[in-house]
């Protein structure tokens, strides 16, 4: 798994967990730790939506490497 691949997994995961925290107690994790609606909050929101992007663009590759 490349560096970037990596990366966009963690962030993707990061994102799934604050989705479940905010489902189940209506709590955002990010917004708890960088402040509601700062930059920083809406700088990870967007790395973690391009994060999604990357993994569905890769979804391809990582079937062939599953297949092999």
């Amino acid at each position: 798994m490349k560096p970037v691949d990596f990366a966009a997994l963690a962030l993707v995961i990061i994102g799934a967990l604050n989705w479940g925290l905010w489902a189940a107690f209506k709590f955002d994790l990010v917004a708890t730790l960088l402040g509601d609606y700062s930059i920083l909050a809406r700088i990870v929101y967007a790395l973690v939506a391009v994060s999604a992007v990357v993994l569905i663009a890769r979804l391809p590759s990582f079937a062939k490497m599953k297949a092999a």
